[in-house]
């Protein structure tokens, strides 16, 4: 019998494999957000309910906070930042869509021989939790390294921090919560700064052209004059 917890672990490596090979920006944006949404329900899924009964206010707050946060919040300021920036693509990654799926598979291929011979199997919560895990957080610094826009690396390290979460929430740590909440702050903090410098970076390109195109103007305007 395949869990539900078990199929929202195997779409978490598909949005891992779709986004190695998506140069646009709104739809990787919207792949970061659906893992958000995901990492949100993994604790809930995880959670035994036939023996435990009902979860505690704990995974109900980090499963809330963590689906708004990253499920809605950051996704919404990362697509206004690509709105203002109008930035509709990656242009030309380091390594091509083609050969970052490929890396990529290779990387979730590692992580199950890599979960394989772990073999913690007295804190699991689900089997397929570690690998996922390793996957998405070596996705998210393939990410990092192999693109060139600052957005898209910002989504990198988005899904880095997305596998430390399914690691958390796959091995039930009681700690990990609080540790998880913290560093969901620190994300929030640096991608909104990011999201300004991207912001203020190009509004500052956009001006220094302006000006320039006015001093032409005015040099234009002297000749005329004499």
């Amino acid at each position: 019998m395949i869990s539900a917890s078990e199929i929202l672990l195997t779409l978490f490596l598909l949005t891992n494999l779709l986004l190695a090979g998506t140069g646009r920006l709104p739809p990787a944006i919207r792949l970061v957000a659906a893992q958000g949404w995901f990492i949100g329900l993994l604790p809930l899924l995880l959670w035994n309910w036939s023996d435990a009964g009902a979860p505690g206010l704990r995974i109900w707050t980090v499963a809330v906070v963590n689906a708004l946060v990253k499920g809605l919040a950051l996704p919404a300021l990362l697509l206004y930042a690509v709105r203002k920036v109008h930035a509709k693509r990656e242009m030309e990654p380091l390594v091509s869509f083609r050969v970052s799926q490929l890396l990529v598979f290779l990387i979730v291929a590692a992580s199950f021989a890599v979960g394989k011979l772990l073999h913690v199997n007295e804190a699991i919560a689900s089997e397929l939790a570690i690998p996922v895990a390793f996957a998405t957080m070596g996705t998210g610094l393939f990410l990092i390294c192999s693109r060139r826009k600052a957005v898209t690396q910002v989504l990198g390290f988005l899904v880095f921090e997305n596998g430390i979460s399914v690691f958390g929430a796959g091995i039930l740590l009681e700690y990990g919560l609080v540790v998880e909440l913290g560093i969901l702050l620190d994300v929030f903090v640096l991608v909104f700064v990011l999201g300004i410098a991207i912001y203020q970076i190009n509004r500052t390109f956009a001006s220094l052209d302006t000006d320039k195109m006015n001093r032409l103007g005015d040099i234009h305007l002297l000749h005329h004059h004499h």
